[in-house]
């Protein structure tokens, strides 16, 4: 992956920008927020709901955020995916509701999530959990924020439990060692927001199944990174975004301490 640090080392106009178009976003879902949005369902199957919620915050977005950088590219979970941002040397990469299902169930765990990626690098990020009034950014050469605070993930806590999001039947198959050193917590349907909770410490780590999208991942990617964690396939590479496949094989993410156990133990699955 290039090292998108040495090619432009200021990314703090963007990620400005990309806070204020999150907010903004964000309180068009929140007014939609338990009012019973219309919804249709995907044809992957019939399986992913999008509301009016989605397509009113991602025309929000694409609204500030293409006006103010009209030679980004764009991939939005709710955009028919245009080729040309291929050729684009920067790219955002927009979720405007990451945990649909939690937003249309009255769950307040659902987030915006907006990255800029460049040269298939994230390299600024939001996650904006107005729900929750919780706001989590960071961009390359930053630390990682929250509300104002700078937040790492979490250190080894000695005779301590790792705190996983797993499902179970995942965490049966692992091996007996490293099954025996990690617990589970309570399902996250946000798999951006489950990835933030790493980065602030909340939790030690995941894992993520296959065919996870470019933009359920980067703006968390690049915050988790930020903070002091990484998020990797199983071969501990860091993920490559904006190419022509925006799905992804199995994942970790995580705190030092524990990545190589998660790894291990989802090779073994």
């Amino acid at each position: 992956m290039p090292d998108a640090e040495n090619d432009r080392t200021d990314w703090s106009d963007d990620l400005a920008l990309i806070r204020h178009a999150a907010r903004e976003a964000g309180e068009v879902a929140l007014a939609f927020f338990g009012q019973s949005p219309e919804v249709w369902w995907k044809t992957e199957g019939g399986r992913s709901p999008v509301s009016a919620a989605d397509f009113a915050a991602n025309d929000r977005l694409q609204d500030i955020l293409l006006k103010a950088r009209p030679n980004y590219g764009w991939l939005s979970e709710e955009t028919d995916d245009d080729e040309a941002r291929l050729s684009a040397e920067t790219v955002f990469v927009i979720d405007p509701i990451d945990g649909t299902r939690a937003f249309i169930n009255g769950e307040k765990t659902w987030c915006v999530s907006v990255a800029v990626v460049h040269r298939g690098e994230p390299v600024a990020g939001v996650l904006f959990a107005p729900a929750l009034g919780e706001e989590l950014y960071s961009a390359v050469g930053l630390s990682a924020m929250k509300n104002g605070v700078s937040v790492k993930v979490s250190k080894p806590r000695e005779g301590e439990l790792r705190q996983i999001a797993l499902p179970e039947d995942m965490l049966a198959r692992f091996p007996d060692d490293v099954r025996s050193t990690l617990k589970r917590i309570r399902h996250v349907p946000s798999l951006a927001y489950r990835i933030a909770m790493i980065a602030d410490g909340r939790i030690d780590g995941t894992v993520v199944k296959r065919n996870s999208h470019d933009w359920d991942l980067a703006a968390a990617d690049v915050i988790l990174h930020q903070a002091g964690g990484r998020l990797v396939d199983l071969e501990g590479n860091r993920l490559i975004y904006n190419r022509k496949r925006v799905t992804h094989e199995e994942l970790c993410a995580g705190a030092e301490h524990v990545l190589e156990s998660l790894v291990r133990g989802l090779r073994s699955c």
